[in-house]
């Protein structure tokens, strides 16, 4: 795989409904946030940023020896403080920028890298994305977990809660397993964006689609923009949403 120039940016707020405080909270010695940025500062990106609206968090970055970038407290998304960062930072255009949640603390530094050289050599997109195949019945049908269906060019068609594609003729006979070789396809949560796309992102209001499914990748969808999908070269862990997923992130690491 050919290696391409990008920056990481980390969105982080402070406030979490389910998880007050959650890129402060301790796990194994280390923040969250900290264990987040020293993942992605395994990758192959020339530059790691913090993106934040609170000073605790800045704070703590600036303790472990991290870059931050302050931003505004209005966001709704973390696209758009992404897109905050790079007018401040004054990127390019053609500048490669890969989202990594700042929940994800196990995130692997190769699907990081996989994600950025994706939207490299799809010039066409805007911005890339990743996968991985779903075998358990209980997680197609779950909406929680997103699916995504792609053409053969690897460009998606669709995101949805809903369990696509339906397996019409199976789900006839039998309706509590999926069908062997069935294309369903779970979405995982990492990005890579062209600046320009954010640009333009910044510009375009909700889209219905947007909206009805409470995802946000369906406005880029439904303005034009070519998003390329891949299956993730390695497995990546569940994030953190919850004081459950923490305990299990806690345990994952005392034990490995």
């Amino acid at each position: 795989m050919s290696q391409s120039d990008f920056f990481v940016v980390i969105p982080a707020r402070y406030s979490s409904t389910r998880l007050p405080g959650k890129p402060l909270q301790d796990i194994g010695g280390k923040t969250m946030i900290q264990r987040v940025y020293e993942q992605a500062k395994k990758s192959h990106a020339q530059k790691v940023l913090v993106a934040t609206d609170d000073v605790r968090i800045a704070e703590v970055v600036k303790n472990f020896g991290g870059e931050f970038c302050m931003t505004r407290v209005d966001h709704t998304s973390g696209t758009d403080r992404i897109q905050e960062v790079v007018a401040l930072q004054g990127w390019s255009d053609q500048t490669l920028v890969v989202n990594v949640q700042g929940d994800e603390p196990l995130i692997p530094p190769a699907v990081i890298n996989q994600v950025a050289n994706n939207l490299a050599q799809h010039r066409e997109a805007g911005m890339s994305t990743l996968c991985e195949a779903i075998t358990d019945i209980q997680v197609f049908m779950d909406p929680n977990a997103v699916k995504v269906v792609f053409d053969q060019q690897g460009y998606a068609l669709y995101f949805s809660r809903a369990p696509i594609p339906w397996p019409r003729d199976a789900f006839k006979q039998k309706r509590d397993e999926l069908p062997n070789l069935h294309p369903a396809y779970r979405h995982i949560g990492i990005y890579a964006y062209r600046a320009r796309f954010l640009h333009q992102f910044m510009t375009w209001p909700p889209a219905t689609l947007e909206q009805t499914e409470s995802l946000e990748q369906l406005r880029a969808l439904a303005n034009g923009i070519r998003l390329h999908v891949a299956e993730a070269c390695e497995e990546v862990p569940g994030g953190v949403d919850t004081p459950e997923d923490l305990q299990q992130v806690r345990n994952r690491l005392s034990h490995p």
